[in-house]
């Protein structure tokens, strides 16, 4: 090999589908919006300012936003959460001032139509006109579509997996995600949707669970979670760790906290820190890894404010913080939206990628989704960009099996839509199940995304406009569906 010679130009770059550029994180300016003008940087940094200050309605927004938004944005917004919206409304300071970062503007109306086209607002505060009216909700979509609740061990506890299992320790976050797939437990309810209430007290909830894993050896991973960890009092969460780390046998604990970057502020406070230190320490000693889970879907969600809160548990001696995003249409659903997205929290906050998960199928939701195909043409496109270690799994959620990487389906008919899974397990409610691990399961695409001979093979179906109560009668009407298809595939030659 020789050394480029002295005053020749170097060969210029190669043109990729994606070029690379660092991007500095940068905090938007919070004063931007009339209501906070009189916000000190004193105040920004506080929890409790934050929560004090959450936009938890029309009103709020308004009074926030002002007239920088056409009253006819309010109009949609206020018409969604009366007619569709399955989550209530829930924005701390931080996340709203993701939005629309870099708008200067301040004539009346002006922000109208970066805010309709904002990336954080359209998964953060739906509108009506956001939703589809042809096929607002897929035919076989629930509102528990993962079967978590009919899993409960105990209650909160969902034991899907063999050796892991998820510890819903409370139904209630810092802030309210549209497309949340536990919709059915967690949040207010809306005029569409009735909640799941927990029933126990949470001390004796917490104490079913621990029962349970105590005398479930099999168990060795837990993901605390809810609901929001972030929205447990510290002394609370604190103590059911220490008890979690009594039981011998538990050797993984994830906390689940979207609050690391819609709140970062909350994991930054000292009793947060001082307290996640002790732990950490604990769970060393033991030899047991301690991660957090953070959910980020847009890079413009990932501020210094957010790098500091995960340098923060990092430093106090948590093995982990990783991201586990939801692929959605219109928001991330680009090669340059993800590797943009990834880039910056492992570049630059030092969160790992490591799930986007294809958006469940829960009511209202098909504006959301995506096809099985273009996950697998995005897990393709951000292939050799990033370091092996931080380069995400598309992953789908299965209803009855679990996550499988977007290409591990045993068949799938693009035509129609359905794609065919299989599994190596049981879940707990199918211990009696003869053909659990032999049996195909079903996942469907947004029925708008097929060709129009599938569009029409699914409107000449003539499903069920309302969404099914009952995650079991789902499970059987969809296996009714795949064997009418399958029927028709003969009868037919699809």
């Amino acid at each position: 090999m020789t050394d480029q010679p002295i005053g020749e130009k170097l060969p210029a770059a190669i043109e990729q589908p994606y070029q690379y550029r660092r991007r500095t994180l940068v905090e938007p300016d919070w004063t931007r919006f009339p209501g906070w003008t009189g916000a000190t940087a004193e105040d920004w940094a506080s929890a409790q300012w934050q929560r004090a200050h959450c936009v938890k309605n029309v009103k709020q927004l308004r009074e926030v936003v002002g007239d920088r938004l056409h009253e006819s944005f309010y109009e949609d917004l206020a018409s969604d959460m009366e007619r569709a919206a399955t989550m209530s409304m829930l924005l701390p300071p931080q996340m709203l001032n993701t939005m629309v970062p870099d708008i200067e503007d301040t004539t009346p109306g002006s922000w109208t139509d970066a805010f309709y086209a904002d990336p954080v607002r359209r998964y953060m505060l739906p509108v009506l006109s956001d939703r589809r009216t042809d096929w607002p909700s897929h035919p076989f979509a629930t509102r528990d579509s993962l079967h978590e609740h009919d899993m409960w061990a105990v209650e909160g506890l969902t034991h899907r997996y063999p050796t892991k299992v998820l510890a819903e320790l409370l139904s209630t976050c810092p802030q309210y995600c549209g497309h949340c797939t536990r919709m059915d437990l967690v949040g207010n309810s809306t005029p569409t949707v009735d909640k799941r209430k927990l029933s126990l007290k949470p001390v004796d909830r917490q104490t079913a669970i621990l029962d349970y894993l105590d005398a479930h050896p099999g168990v060795r991973d837990v993901v605390v979670s809810g609901g929001d960890v972030a929205n447990l009092p510290w002394k609370n969460l604190e103590r059911f760790l220490d008890r979690l780390l009594d039981i011998e046998t538990i050797r993984d604990i994830r906390l689940a906290t979207k609050a690391l970057m819609g709140l970062p502020q909350h994991w930054l406070q000292d009793e947060i820190v001082e307290g996640m230190a002790r732990v950490a320490k604990r769970a060393a000693g033991q030899g047991v890894n301690l991660a957090i889970h953070t959910h980020i879907n847009h890079a413009n969600s990932v501020t210094p404010a957010v790098a500091k809160a995960a340098a923060a548990m990092l430093d106090a001696g948590v093995r982990d913080v990783r991201n586990q995003g939801v692929l959605m249409r219109g928001i991330n659903d680009t090669q340059a939206d993800l590797l943009d997205l990834c880039f910056a929290m492992q570049g630059e906050a030092n969160i790992l990628p490591y799930y986007f998960y294809m958006c469940d199928m829960i009511p209202n939701a098909e504006h959301w989704r995506t096809s099985v195909a273009q996950a697998q043409d995005l897990q393709t496109a951000i292939m050799g960009y990033l370091p092996g270690y931080a380069t995400p799994r598309i992953i789908c959620d299965v209803p009855m099996v679990g996550k499988r990487w977007v290409h591990q389906l045993s068949e799938y008919d693009r035509e129609l839509g359905i794609s065919y899974w299989t599994k190596n397990y049981r879940t707990s409610i199918e211990a009696d199940d003869p053909d659990a691990l032999t049996r195909r399961y079903p996942f469907y695409d947004p029925i708008d995304t097929l060709p129009k001979a599938g569009q029409g093979w699914w409107a000449n179906m003539h499903p069920p406009a309302r969404v099914a109560e009952d995650g079991n009668a789902a499970a059987a009407k969809s296996r009714e569906a795949v064997a009418r298809h399958d029927e028709a595939a003969i009868d037919t030659g699809v």
